[in-house]
């Protein structure tokens, strides 16, 4: 008996996707690929989530639904809050339980840190955080993208514009970030606490001005069209309302492809009940995080610090290697140098500044410490009070 070939690869799909050993490294996007002027905004929580009902209620008035990425702890700090967003019809995403850097801890801490969020966030809100996550620090690397795909977490969520609003500035300066360096598909990062003070009073005018310019809000998911990119044979059933034209929208393949897919030869005639294959689509190759290189050229969105971040170098040496004295003047399609890591600064003394979603715990993760070392080198009785903007020293 002959087997036809889209039988055999119909059964080869099956057998693929049925073992989580093999699920995909987690997809690294930075910006969606179109050219329909519409943004996503994303607020990170972390455990200090000050201004997040003041968020939610700017963009209830504003008719905007926006993405948070919600870290576990922060969900079990304010869980009233995290309802909200939820209620409120906003998406959530995975940020993390203690916001560690994840490329300095094992696959088997990023399950455990992922899992447990999703628990948390689940009992809160009733729903889940999967496919979307958002990295601590914003960094990542091919090992932590596989062990996040292994977990679920499909879309790994950079962005193209950062307001670096937890460094406390002006509601004017995040504003003009982002007016400034908006282009079509932007993923715009904002956060949800307190060192973010001028991020409410930003909004507003932020929201009135990209309208202006003709821009659309959605969330992460609707601007990479996450639900509409079935494998190969999925099934969708016809409902009273549905035509064959928008279930093809719904699902970003073409009315003919879909007709051709199931025999249909009068667009017209569907019936509810009807069972209907979605055509595949070829998957996107994906992003990877940059690699260290001799030279950067910088896109829209990018600061300083974010790319001192991804290279893993001070904006300091990052700074001197190009001749900048002000850290905050760099343009589009400007070549950086990045300075080499062989010869560290012989520091005796490393100072932290606390951002939002910190511990102590995680801190003292990121730098091989211990948090009783932290307390007492900062003079903490309270362990688990630490505020956005403090200054700590790290002891060696």
């Amino acid at each position: 008996m002959k087997i036809s070939a889209a039988l055999l690869l119909v059964l080869f799909t099956v057998l693929s996707f049925s073992s989580p050993s093999h699920a995909a490294s987690s997809t690294y996007v930075t910006k969606a690929n179109t050219n329909s002027k519409v943004v996503a905004l994303t607020f990170d929580d972390g455990s200090d989530g000050t201004n997040i009902n003041k968020i939610l209620d700017i963009l209830s008035a504003n008719g905007v639904k926006a993405t948070f990425f919600l870290t576990g702890s922060g969900a079990k700090n304010h869980p009233s809050w995290i309802k909200n967003i939820n209620n409120k019809g906003h998406q959530i995403g995975n940020h993390s339980y203690s916001h560690p850097d994840f490329t300095k801890i094992s696959a088997a801490k990023i399950k455990s840190e992922l899992a447990t969020t999703e628990s948390t966030i689940k009992d809160i809100t009733k729903k889940t955080t999967k496919p979307i996550f958002r990295a601590p620090f914003g960094v990542s690397n091919s090992a932590s993208l596989k062990a996040v795909g292994d977990a679920g977490y499909t879309h790994t969520i950079q962005w193209n514009i950062d307001t670096v609003d937890w460094k406390g500035v002006s509601s004017t300066q995040i504003t003009n970030k982002v007016l400034n360096n908006i282009v079509p598909g932007s993923i715009v990062l904002m956060h949800t606490g307190a060192g973010a003070s001028g991020t409410p009073g930003a909004l507003p005018n932020m929201i009135s001005k990209l309208k202006a310019k003709g821009y659309k809000f959605v969330t992460v998911s609707e601007i990479l069209n996450l639900p509409s990119a079935p494998v190969s044979g999925s099934k969708y059933t016809v409902k009273s309302g549905d035509t064959l034209y928008s279930i093809a929208k719904k699902y970003n393949v073409t009315v003919k492809a879909l007709a051709k897919a199931n025999n249909i030869t009068n667009y017209n005639l569907i019936r509810v009940g009807q069972v209907l294959t979605i055509p595949g689509k070829t998957p996107s190759p994906p992003v990877t995080p940059p690699a260290p290189s001799a030279k950067y050229t910088v896109k829209a969105g990018d600061t300083l610090y974010s790319i001192a971040r991804t290279y893993k170098v001070t904006v300091s040496a990052l700074a001197k290697a190009n001749n900048i004295t002000n850290y905050n003047l760099i343009s589009v399609g400007q070549v950086l140098k990045i300075p080499g890591k062989s010869t560290p600064p012989p520091a005796t003394t490393v100072k932290y500044t606390v951002k939002s979603g910190d511990t102590l715990y995680s801190i003292a993760r990121t730098y091989k410490t211990t948090v009783s070392k932290i307390a007492a080198a900062n003079k903490i009785s309270d362990v688990n009070s630490i505020r956005v903007g403090q200054v700590l020293i790290i002891p060696k």
